[in-house]
């Protein structure tokens, strides 16, 4: 899932006003932040097989330290606890916690059975719905959606910046998103894919930084 994961972290600022985008988009896609640094260190396993699913041709081989539920719940408490130590805001160090918890919840939905519950066992659970892509888009799309409505709607623009910037972000997630879905796959080469991976990242939390501080929290 890739849309779903922010469309969760914008309609999250709803209720979690103190915390940035930012930290949110951290948040929720903290384990796939960690995963390229274990693909390069040969931690953890993928293989790119165009066809795989219709959605990835990503094949998941071995990643329980990003991907199981175990990990998720101890991810959770960690970035959860960090954020609490710094800010000393309980509620919104429970929701960020919970926000790095939520991956594997929406993976689960999407992935073919390859996640891992814990490091220590072979037993692994999906729901496939990568295999269906049209109502993966459905899905995709109505999270994240939903996210930017209520994202929306919960803020405000202060500058012209924070209006139009909003949209320039959500356009660059439905291109970047479109692309996965339809474009060619990546060639299966672990420092092409961590490449691409943090560029990625650094562009999308980029867009948040400048979109949340250029809007503030309203009471709705």
């Amino acid at each position: 899932m890739f849309l779903g994961h922010y469309g969760l972290a914008l309609a999250a600022k709803k209720i979690a006003p103190k915390v940035s985008l930012t930290m949110l988009f951290v948040a929720v896609e903290f384990v796939d932040i960690l995963w390229p640094f274990l693909l390069l260190f040969n931690i953890e396993t993928v293989k790119v097989h165009p066809g795989f699913t219709e959605v990835t041709p990503f094949e998941f081989v071995h990643y329980p330290y990003t991907h199981s539920l175990f990990m998720g719940i101890v991810w959770g408490l960690i970035v959860g606890g960090g954020f609490w130590f710094f800010k000393k805001d309980v509620k919104s160090a429970v929701i960020v916690g919970l926000a790095v918890l939520s991956h594997w919840f929406l993976d689960v939905v999407v992935h073919i059975p390859d996640l891992p519950l814990t490091p220590f066992g072979d037993f692994k659970v999906g729901m496939g719905l990568w295999n269906y892509k049209l109502i993966t888009i459905l899905l995709e799309s109505m999270i994240f959606f939903g996210g930017v409505y209520i994202y929306a709607k919960s803020t405000k623009a202060i500058t012209a910046q924070g209006t139009w910037g909003l949209w320039i972000m959500t356009a660059f997630f439905i291109l970047v998103d479109l692309f996965n879905m339809f474009g060619p796959a990546p060639e299966d080469n672990i420092m092409m894919l961590f490449i691409s991976f943090v560029v990625l990242q650094v562009i999308v939390l980029g867009l948040a930084w400048w979109v949340d501080r250029n809007r503030v929290s309203v009471d709705v």
